[in-house]
């Protein structure tokens, strides 16, 4: 994969976020997060799934600020409590990349840069495209947890829902479709996928396809606390690639939101294209993330820099 470099002379202005704005500050934040993301792949190789996770659920809820890795606290609620954060984990890494961070730079380096930089480098080890992340973001002092449910698509809601709420942070159609090819890796619970196979198997899942989740998940009600779940890509579970959408063409989209995007005609062509190409998949990919990385991001002035990023500053 080659990597796309890019000069902090092409910058935003100052202000904006930017290409290499830890230049001066903390010269190796970059390469550190890099490096932490490397060896946490090599220990836990789920946690590169996690960090692209991490940034769609941070980044569609009002800004991209690490609001999400709040913890709940006296006069915090934390969006991890929120049911549309069903299945995430790995947030206690962030905090090894953090202290990394810190040792090298105290105070330096905004946890929501680390969400951005962490799954730059998630997509990597997912065999994905390299996305030049700009940087600069600032960290939300409070939790968004009363958005979260109007601002992140569930998986069972209309396809005109999902559009219009990526369409609301500036993502079209096609930058959507692409997206949703993130489900290319990392599994579903059988929590989320019950609801298509019993009393009886949906009719849109491909027979043998729906007799194979109903042996990963023989009970229609699962216990949401045991690890009972189902690969979204069986051929190449662990790599960003365009097997998810030529399994959508052959019915065997385990999410009725995956489904979908075959049956809308507004989704539809860019699911076959995808299908076939998978550089066009990767590009459509990268371009969409990265507009996603910079919603509504704070800057100067605005949020703080968290010391730890469960925690906001003391006063």
């Amino acid at each position: 994969m080659t990597e796309v470099q890019m000069e902090s002379s092409d910058a935003a202005e100052e202000g904006d976020l930017s290409l290499n704005y830890y230049s001066e500050s903390c010269p190796r934040a970059e390469d550190i997060v890099k490096e932490e993301v490397a060896k946490l792949y090599h220990k836990h190789g789920n946690t590169a799934v996690s960090w692209v996770r991490n940034l769609f659920h941070d980044c569609m809820v009002k800004s991209c600020d690490a609001s999400l890795l709040l913890k709940t606290t006296n006069s915090i609620i934390s969006e991890q409590t929120s049911q549309r954060s069903f299945g995430m984990r790995n947030f206690k890494y962030i905090t090894t990349i953090k202290d990394a961070l810190e040792r090298e730079c105290p105070k330096t380096v905004s946890c929501a840069d680390i969400v951005a930089l962490s799954a730059r480098e998630g997509v990597l080890w997912l065999g994905g495209p390299y996305i030049p992340m700009k940087t600069g973001r600032r960290d939300s002092k409070e939790s968004h947890v009363d958005m979260v449910e109007n601002s992140i698509p569930n998986h069972n809601e209309s396809i005109s829902l999902v559009l219009s709420r990526f369409q609301s942070v500036g993502i079209d159609t096609e930058g959507t479709v692409a997206l949703l090819g993130a489900h290319s890796v990392g599994r579903v619970h059988c929590v989320n996928l019950v609801g298509r196979l019993y009393p009886t198997i949906d009719p849109t899942i491909d027979p043998a396809c729906g007799e194979y989740l109903r042996g990963r998940c023989p009970t229609p009600n699962p216990d949401p606390n045991e690890v009972s779940y189902s690969r979204n890509d069986r051929e190449t579970p662990m790599v960003i690639d365009n097997m998810y959408y030529q399994n959508l063409l052959k019915n065997r989209g385990l999410l009725l939101v995956d489904q979908q995007l075959t049956s809308d005609p507004t989704t539809s062509p860019f699911v076959e294209l995808m299908a076939a190409n998978n550089s066009y998949f990767h590009e459509r990919f990268a371009s969409a993330l990265l507009l996603l990385s910079e919603n509504n991001p704070l800057t100067i002035d605005q949020g703080e820099i968290r010391k730890d990023c469960r925690f906001v500053n003391a006063d």
